[in-house]
């Protein structure tokens, strides 16, 4: 079974998780700590809980998800999972931090490429991977079926979607990619966005003021 704790990090909100299950093998998602306060809230429930990161994911690399990423590479020791579409958003951190009056170092950290149709496993629990470009080019929904849940990243939120005019942004696309791969999920399926509240794909699909 698995447990999926959430943290809300820096300037922009932004929700951080930790999948993990009862072998305590666990991954860590968009790690958006961007203080030593922040940073010692994730690591503290990862050391805690005797919990192992098996794999760093990314939805995708704007920088409210990724401040964290260099720490966590390091500490953990282990591969970045994340679509190659979105390397070019990687790569502009420190540009993108300029813009926010934060000195932040390019990220050295070793890549994995991710596509549509492939999936990743923790421990025989099955993550789908869809590639929903339209916040950003390479961003990425993870779809565990069998306990019914997607990290969505920006892609979808409790009554929003994600903004379409950053770098390589489009409305269109991401309208569309949400409606043929996520709207066609169950009902029931929840949602944890990288902000805000978690919601169903049901509730979305009736409620969302975009649809």
């Amino acid at each position: 079974m698995l447990q999926i704790q959430g943290f809300v990090f820096n300037f922009a909100s932004e929700n951080t998780y930790v999948v993990y299950n009862e072998n305590k093998n666990a991954w860590l998602i968009d790690p958006g700590n961007a203080n030593e306060q922040e940073t010692k809230a994730i690591d503290n429930f990862i050391t805690e809980n005797g919990l192992e990161i098996q794999k760093i994911i990314l939805t995708h690399a704007h920088i409210d998800h990724v401040l964290g990423l260099q720490w966590a590479f390091d500490k953990f020791k282990v591969p970045v999972y994340m679509h190659n579409e979105d390397q070019d958003v990687l790569d502009m951190l420190q540009a993108s931090g300029m813009r926010f009056g934060m000195n932040i170092n390019p990220v050295k950290v070793d890549v994995h490429y991710i596509n549509e149709g492939e999936e990743l496993d923790l421990d025989g629990e099955k993550f789908k991977i869809y590639h929903v470009p339209g916040h950003s080019p390479g961003s990425v929904v993870y779809h565990n079926e069998n306990q019914k849940f997607i990290i969505s990243g920006d892609v979808l939120f409790e009554g929003s979607i994600g903004r379409t005019d950053l770098y390589k942004g489009n409305h269109e696309q991401l309208i569309n990619g949400i409606k043929t791969k996520l709207f066609v999920l169950e009902d029931d399926t929840q949602v944890f966005s990288g902000h805000g509240n978690p919601t169903t794909i049901g509730f979305e699909r009736q409620h969302n003021p975009f649809f």
